[in-house]
């Protein structure tokens, strides 16, 4: 039986010190339950989007997403030489010339403010498209007559309509690997190529209340006062994480050109880099309180003919801590042993390549070769994934 590779599975065990890396909206650390124990989690949409950033640094293809286009164009336009006033009504008449929905931006006394169009839905499109709405109200110079005051029951009619919905089709890397939902604008989303799973703790964790009082530095100098000036309370937990994600080289190969060497290419480039950004990045929250910018202890990569396997199951009887304190080493047990039967189970034949590169554990039997480097872990998968064409 011929299997091609279909799925590139990646896996990491990553302890992370007192941190609070994504928030709820009271300011609560994010939690589950899970094998009806407390773990604390961190959701894929706030890992994705540290991964997203990191990619788009490392890549320099960026995109932006935006309910403010109308702004951005008008930044664009003021750049070029406009007037201030022209180029505001100019970018409210791009924002309102999509099939999307709009209304006018309100300010902090609720009245409209004029020429400030938000569309309803955010649009995600290549952040060189700026410019090419750009040239589009430039074509269109002495049509821009209509102020958006956003006064009366009609909407004033944007000179602009049908003549932007094309540049919101524009790709780049990020979308084609991301994905895109943008329903209002025909043939403009884009299913995403990679799945992220929540982050949540091997083992069972507790909230901590973090006390902090703020110094007045005036009051602090007299003697009969005490200098606070501010006093409050902070949540934060600790925590060995199992984080997972995965590629699909099908869907990620059908958002990229029909010219197969291009899109060879294109895919190595993206999916390798996916992966390197899915193992250095991390959530921003409450950085510069905790600076907690550790690294994974451990990470497994397998190249999959089937379909994705987390190994999240792993954890749902919660880790318990070594004798001498610790979940990294039981965690990264639990992954090893975890992989041997669950591939058991499946086949041991659908895995066409696993390989691992961790800190310091030397006797994992059933993740496959260990690499020297989280490089070299990438290419050789990216390698066994998607191999290059023979010259």
């Amino acid at each position: 039986m011929d299997l091609k590779p279909r799925f590139i599975d990646i896996h990491v065990v990553q302890p992370v010190p007192y941190a609070n890396l994504n928030r709820d909206d009271t300011n609560s650390v994010k939690s589950m339950l899970y094998g009806d124990a407390l773990r604390t989690r961190i959701s894929s949409q706030s890992w994705k989007r540290a991964i997203r950033e990191h990619f788009q640094d490392a890549l320099g293809d960026n995109a932006l997403r935006t309910r403010r286009i109308g702004e951005r164009v008008a930044d664009a336009l003021r750049d070029r030489g406009w007037d201030v006033a022209l180029a505001e009504r100019a970018g409210a008449h791009v924002a309102a010339g999509s099939s999307i929905k709009w209304e006018v931006a309100k300010g902090k006394d609720k009245q409209p403010i004029t020429n400030k169009v938000l569309t309803n839905a955010l649009i995600y499109l290549p952040e060189d498209a700026v410019e090419e709405l750009a040239d589009i109200a430039e074509a269109h110079r002495d049509a821009l007559t209509t102020d958006f005051t956003g006064k009366g029951k009609s909407k004033p009619e944007s000179f602009l309509k049908g003549k932007i919905d094309k540049v919101l089709l524009k790709r780049n890397g990020v979308i084609n690997l991301f994905g895109r939902m943008l329903a209002e604008v025909d043939q403009a989303g884009v299913d995403g190529a990679v799945q992220v799973a929540h982050a949540f703790t091997t083992h069972t964790t507790e909230v901590e209340l973090d006390y902090f009082a703020a110094v007045d530095d005036v009051t602090a100098a007299k003697d009969d006062e005490t200098g606070s000036g501010h006093m409050g309370t902070a949540e934060f937990s600790t925590g060995t994480f199992y984080r997972f994600a995965t590629v699909d080289l099908k869907e990620l190969s059908k958002n990229l050109s029909d010219d197969n060497d291009i899109s060879l290419e294109a895919a190595r480039e993206l999916a390798g880099q996916f992966l390197l950004s899915f193992i250095e990045s991390l959530p921003q929250a409450k950085k510069n309180s905790t600076a907690p910018h550790t690294l994974p202890h451990l990470v497994h990569v397998a190249v999959r003919s089937d379909r994705p396997l987390s190994f999240a199951a792993a954890f749902e009887e919660p880790v318990r801590s070594a004798a001498h304190g610790g979940y990294v080493g039981r965690s990264v047990a639990g992954i090893d042993a975890y992989s041997k039967a669950a591939n058991t189970l499946l086949g041991p034949e659908r895995v066409l390549h696993a390989a691992h590169a961790s800190l310091h554990f030397d006797k994992l039997e059933h993740l496959g070769e260990r690499r020297t480097s989280f490089e070299a872990l990438v290419t050789t998968s990216i390698d066994a994934a998607l191999p290059k064409a023979p010259q």
